[in-house]
């Protein structure tokens, strides 16, 4: 079925627009075995951008490698999904995987398990641990594949900053890089959603990954382009929309990807033949409705002096949190408070901070705010 209009997961064929300049340079990157490190908020379509790319570069002499490490927790909770990762995309036929892994990895327990709720969905697990395996031999896995194979492989990464948050971090990076610097047939794209984390990891030149490759941050969709894939799909589905409201569509949203498309979906299945103001106002409601739950339970344990700092960014100021004018109508506590403050929200994904001072990250959650507890 190919639905109008795809949120809260990658998109890819129609439902991907836009992201010519971005694909290309990433194209490039993976084609010449360029490092590339791309940051950009959630719902900016980081995932989507990279396996458009992958889809685009693959071929007999290159192998693209894609992995979430969102839920790994410790160093080899890494190690096992990178490794299981490399086996399974460097593999051609399921029936050899086991095989596979065990002449590129020693003293590991290879094993096959399916989906319950589907006969043809499946994952590896290799069973590496601290004692049998080491760092080195589990990170230089894809160039040993690449070299004996001779094929160039691109290893793709999403939400990378969990390195960041894993115990001993500092070493784990210092490792990492360690092995990946000397890689020549493999290089590594890596991207996630928390900018305070990954601008750290890779900005600071005190961190091991200074300068480990090509940066940079994936900004929001132009409207003018968002405007004519919003009328063609629309027009797809047999319904017409004017390139105003398809305008209002997106900058109701700051243009943010994921949005755009739950927003412009919303008001596609109110609409009749002909989209209204009407239309767009219960569509926007449908979106408010379902995002609220999420924004109810980000705000449930703020402090005050937390909620006043975001009532403040709400009203219109972005620094300069300590002069009198903001502490007479939001009260934050002591100025020493104000950067554990900020900090605390940054850490929570509420705030970031810009070159012109910190703003809400959420378009959304700051409209909801506004209504309801500003």
């Amino acid at each position: 079925m190919d639905k109008p209009f795809i949120y809260g997961m990658s998109v890819e064929g129609k439902n991907f627009t836009d992201r010519e300049l971005e694909t290309k340079r990433l194209q490039l990157n993976f084609e010449n075995g360029i490092n590339s490190i791309l940051i950009s908020p959630r719902r900016m379509g980081k995932t989507s951008l990279v396996r458009k790319v992958k889809g685009i570069v693959e071929n007999q002499e290159r192998i693209v490698v894609y992995m979430d490490i969102y839920r790994c927790r410790t160093e080899y909770d890494f190690y096992e999904k990178f490794a299981s990762s490399v086996i399974q995309a460097t593999t051609t036929k399921m029936e050899q995987m086991i095989a596979n892994a065990k002449e590129f990895i020693m003293s590991i327990n290879p094993k096959i398990t399916y989906s319950p709720e589907s006969g043809t969905e499946y994952a590896l697990s290799l069973g590496v641990n601290a004692k049998a395996n080491t760092p080195e031999e589990l990170l230089n896995l894809p160039e040993r594949i690449a070299l004996k194979r001779g094929v160039q492989i691109v290893v793709c990464i999403d939400e990378f900053q969990q390195i960041g948050d894993m115990p001993g971090s500092m070493n784990i990076q210092k490792t990492i890089r360690s092995v990946w610097q000397h890689h020549r047939q493999t290089s590594y794209c890596l991207f996630g959603s928390k900018r305070h984390m990954m601008t750290e990891l890779f900005y600071s030149r005190k961190m091991p990954f200074y300068q480990f490759g090509d940066m940079f941050f994936l900004k929001a969709i132009p409207t003018e382009k968002w405007v004519p894939f919003i009328v063609s799909r629309f027009r797809d589905a047999g319904k017409d929309i004017s390139d105003d409201l398809a305008e209002k569509i997106c900058t109701t949203v700051n243009n943010y990807s994921s949005y755009v498309q739950q927003l412009a979906w919303n008001v596609l299945a109110v609409a009749g033949d002909s989209v209204t103001d009407e239309d767009f106002r219960e569509g926007y409601a449908a979106t408010m409705a379902q995002v609220s739950p999420l924004f109810v339970e980000q705000t449930a344990r703020l402090t005050a002096y937390q909620l006043n700092l975001i009532r403040a960014v709400c009203q219109g100021y972005h620094n300069d949190f300590g002069k009198r004018e903001v502490a007479s109508q939001f009260p934050l506590g002591s100025r020493s408070n104000l950067a554990k403050l900020t900090k605390a929200l940054i850490e929570r994904e509420i705030l970031e901070m810009t070159e012109e001072g910190y703003y809400l990250t959420d378009p959304l959650f700051e409209q909801w705010f506004k209504k309801t507890m500003a």
